[in-house]
């Protein structure tokens, strides 16, 4: 008999440890859900911000045309990247990466035209749009660094013993960093935006 309640005590054991590392799982895949969540509302402040700072260039700028057209139509590109947070793919990563890197780029450029208008640099409503656009700048790489930790905790559970058999028996698949590739190194920096000169 005390054979029988050992074996029982182990599966019941063995069981008990399962439903916790399901569990587990479940929360690390939706604290990685909502870490995207968050780089998902930064980014549409950063793009909410974009036409209201081509529109205040334009009015000191107005023949600088390429650059505010480069501006505009990145932020464009960068909408349509659509990513499913419970399904992300390193082609959406790369595609996102890209279109974020894009957009990057061309705001640089924007600033740097805009240190050519004294006026523009001394205007309030550009003061104010290039302090927002910093400040978001700053949290989309705090939530991307939030997301990218969360994936790394979820992956290390996800690929150890002996929780990696309920990974496997759950389909709990590998989640993407979100992480900009080597080409995309100038993106790596945030947009500079000190017009105090």
């Amino acid at each position: 008999m005390s054979i029988l309640y050992i074996l029982l005590g182990v599966v019941v054991a063995v069981l008990l440890w399962g439903v916790y590392a399901f569990n587990r799982f479940v929360t690390l895949r939706n604290r990685a859900e909502e870490a995207w969540a968050d780089i998902d509302v930064q980014l549409k402040r950063r793009y909410d911000l974009i036409p209201n700072l081509v529109e205040t260039v334009k009015g000191y700028a107005s023949h600088e045309r390429e650059t505010l057209d480069s501006v505009t139509n990145a932020r464009a590109e960068a909408t349509k990247v659509h990513v499913d947070p419970s399904n992300i793919t390193p082609e959406q990563i790369k595609a996102m990466a890209g279109a974020e890197t894009a957009l990057t780029q061309s705001l640089g450029k924007l600033l740097a035209v805009a240190e050519s208008y004294p006026d523009l640099k001394a205007n309030e409503n550009f003061v104010e749009l290039q302090r927002e656009l910093t400040d978001t700048e700053n949290k989309i790489q705090a939530a991307r660094r939030f997301y990218n930790t969360t994936v790394m905790s979820y992956d290390t559970v996800r690929e150890t013993f002996p929780s990696n058999i309920v990974a496997n028996m759950f389909t709990f698949t590998e989640r993407e960093y979100f992480e900009l590739g080597e080409e995309d190194a100038a993106a790596r920096e945030p947009v500079k935006v000190d017009f105090k000169k």
